[in-house]
């Protein structure tokens, strides 16, 4: 490729509403340009990157023995009202009509579209296991779009449906799918950490996340680092603090704490550890023969996991937070100075594991301005049920018995599920197994992030110059840039030599023919990303060298001129 004959369209600043690297550095290098709120326009330089992820996938998915086939956008209404997510799904699923006023989806995904194919066409158990992928445009309407094409509207992902004959065959195709994930990753030269995760609107009986690391992603990873395991933090098990509950030492003391509503302010106020102190947290369920109250307590140091406060029986799915006038109504005082002692209607008390093992422990007395000291299960209030309620902390032991947990920052790109029966029930999905009776499909189902992927790269992978894609990824691996390639016959001709030679190897690579000075033509390379640089210059050239200069070194190296593309070839394959 010839810089001349190529559309770059680079920025010296990035546009006002770019608020992450990913977001600024795609639009100063042209990789993106914003149509509306969610939606860009590929530009030919970033397409490159969105046609390199692309192959990858498709190769480790064609290796995986998936076969490729092509969905559509807009989806009928009918189909997804079998499974029940036109109306679960929410304001998300763009809703649309035809001429004749039939309901459709701009698909966010294609569950049902492909259980109607394969409930069609599959009959037998001797066409199992199967499964079948695309790559397609999916469009999300997202509340509040934001970070360009890491949370768009519009995007393209790669979606994949196994279907298999029993729980068995569906964890085998689980499994290799996991296998050529982690392949797929591998190949995008990105440092990437698998963690078990809720299955969430998906359903299914679990899942996997493969998440990007980077300090900017939105989601909290936690792993232990002497052992495999990895969860994100929403699916992470929190053990007990406290292996066994001591005995009671303290009376039970109603103490005034004048305006300390929360439980920060009351430890400091009774100067005692905050890790004493337990917090209430109230919630409705809304009954046909009236609402139930449900008080959730955690230590004051800890946060509530709504993921796992959802499938305690009795909460799951039906659920809300409930109002300072329920509140009031119930413990007879407003939010700040709520316990589970003397509350003026009955409440169903859940405390989390390490709260129900803390002895001598501080809560609302359900009086303004006081708490109760020495607080103790079994003495002073009957023992309650346990639950995981929390969100585990940097420092908590490992499920798996293995060392304590760490935490960093992780960009979703790839989600894995077992989906079971979810959605072959619903649909009728069945085949015939060896007996002759109808059996429903068991189905897994594996998405990746196409566009997403180039976000969560630059994420992983940029400095103040620009952009630094890995060489599996990058729009171009190399860019040669000539000083004075419009003034030097040498200097073009070895140009074009090198460029036809490298060629010939294999790379891909740019020359920038367009006659820019220097400085600008180094700065715009940089921004833009390319790994390999190559300089051709007379001054080098007299003595039998070129310059190159990998995107994170901080000088140039010389190198043979006859030598530079077996140099280069080596790096790329490095």
């Amino acid at each position: 490729m010839r810089a001349s004959r190529f559309f770059i369209s680079t920025l010296k600043e990035a546009p006002s509403d770019a608020e992450i690297a990913s977001h600024k550095l795609m639009m100063r290098a042209g990789m993106i340009k914003r149509v509306g709120s969610g939606i860009y326009t590929y530009m030919p330089m970033g397409l490159r990157v969105i046609r390199k992820v692309e192959a990858i996938v498709r190769e480790e998915m064609n290796r995986s023995g998936a076969i490729e086939l092509l969905m559509p956008v807009v989806q009928p209404a009918e189909l997804w009202q079998e499974t029940g997510r036109w109306d679960k799904m929410g304001p998300e699923l763009m809703r649309v009509k035809d001429r004749h006023g039939r309901d459709f989806a701009i698909q966010p995904t294609s569950e049902e579209v492909i259980t109607d194919v394969v409930r069609t066409d599959i009959k037998s158990y001797r066409q199992l296991p199967i499964n079948f992928y695309h790559i397609q445009t999916k469009f999300r309407d997202e509340r509040r779009p934001r970070f360009g094409l890491m949370r768009g509207r519009e995007f393209t992902m790669k979606d994949a449906y196994s279907f298999d004959r029993d729980v068995a065959g569906m964890q085998q195709s689980y499994q290799i799918m996991y296998d050529a994930y982690v392949r797929i990753f591998s190949r995008f030269g990105l440092q990437f950490r698998a963690v078990a995760a809720d299955v969430g609107a998906i359903g299914g009986t679990g899942s996997h996340e493969f998440h990007v690391i980077a300090d900017t992603g939105e989601d909290a990873i936690v792993y232990c680092p002497s052992s495999d395991f990895a969860a994100n933090v929403e699916a992470a098990e929190a053990l007990s603090l406290t292996p066994a509950r001591a005995a009671a030492s303290e009376p039970l003391t109603k103490t005034a704490t004048p305006g300390k509503a929360k439980c920060e302010d009351v430890a400091q106020y009774l100067k005692l550890p905050l890790a004493q102190t337990v917090k209430s947290i109230v919630l409705t369920v809304e009954k046909e023969k009236g609402n139930e109250t449900w008080l959730l307590l955690l230590r004051g140091d800890h946060d509530m996991n709504e993921i796992k406060v959802n499938k305690i029986a009795g909460l799951a799915g039906g659920y809300r937070f409930a109002t300072e006038a329920e509140i009031v109504e119930t413990f007879g005082t407003p939010p700040g100075y709520l316990g589970p002692i003397g509350t003026k209607q009955p409440v169903t008390v859940v405390a989390d594991r390490t709260v129900a093992n803390m002895h001598d422990f501080v809560c609302g007395a359900n009086e303004l301005d006081f708490h109760l000291t020495g607080v103790n299960w079994g003495r002073d209030l009957p023992e309650p049920l346990v639950a995981d309620l929390r969100n585990v902390v940097e420092g908590d032991p490992s499920p798996d018995g293995k060392g304590v947990l760490a935490i960093q920052r992780g960009i979703e790109v790839g989600h894995v599920f077992q989906l079971g029966t979810r959605y072959s029930e619903d649909m009728q999905a069945t085949f015939l197994d060896e007996h002759g009776k109808p059996q429903p499909l068991q189905m897994g189902c594996y998405g990746i992030g196409i566009t997403r992927i180039l976000g969560a790269a630059i994420e992983q992978n940029f400095d103040d110059k620009g952009i630094i894609w890995p060489a599996s990824l990058a729009p171009f691996e190399v860019v040669l840039c000539p000083m004075g390639y419009d003034r030097s016959e040498t200097v073009k001709a070895e140009t074009d030599k090198l460029y036809a030679a490298l060629q010939t190897a294999g790379v891909d690579v740019i020359v920038d023919d367009r006659g820019e000075r220097p400085g600008v033509m180094f700065a715009e390379w940089e921004l833009i990303g390319v790994p390999h640089r190559i300089v051709i210059g007379e001054r080098g050239l007299k003595e039998g060298n070129l310059e190159y200069q990998g995107r994170r070194d901080a000088a140039a190296t010389p190198v043979a001129l006859d030598a530079m593309v077996e140099f280069v070839s080596a790096k790329l394959a490095a």
